[in-house]
């Protein structure tokens, strides 16, 4: 199983916004602290608006910061607004299958169990965990202190 980019990029967003001054983090700072498209960025932010894990303040001084405490978002929640489903094989998936054993073999309960082990593990984790760090993690962003917008 892969994650795709906008689950990785989502995740070093929230975790650039964690490790910022208390103000606010320029999309363009984020992006170019990625190497990431700011427009790629704008879209990917948008359901982690929606979902209240990013907060969004408009303006020339405007920005983004996290909208509940890190401690409180887990990589799950990221998780789960990023990917597009956890399809495992297609005896996980709705309508026609063509496998002859399914609904009568142990390979889909299996498959089922890893899957909610991954979830499980993901719930443990927070941003505020992934960010422990913080000062290794803001010199190899370059986040120079002091230089993060406030409103």
């Amino acid at each position: 199983m892969r994650l795709t980019r906008q689950s990785s990029y989502a995740i070093r967003t929230l975790i650039y916004c964690a490790v910022s001054d208390q103000g606010l983090s320029r999309v363009a700072d984020i992006a170019k602290a990625h190497s990431i498209s700011e427009l790629f960025l704008f879209k990917l932010i948008k359901p982690l608006v929606d979902h209240g894990l990013l907060e969004t303040v408009r303006g020339r001084k405007g920005g983004i910061r996290l909208g509940r405490p890190a401690s409180e978002i887990t990589l799950l929640d990221t998780i789960r607004l990023t990917e597009d489903g956890f399809t495992m094989a297609e005896c996980f998936e709705d309508g026609a299958v063509s496998c002859p054993l399914a609904g009568s073999c142990d390979v889909n309960a299996a498959l089922s169990e890893a899957l909610q082990a991954f979830f499980d593990v993901l719930e443990r984790y927070t941003i505020a965990d992934l960010t422990v760090n913080r000062l290794g993690i803001r010199q190899r962003l370059s986040i120079v202190p002091g230089l993060t917008l406030t409103p």
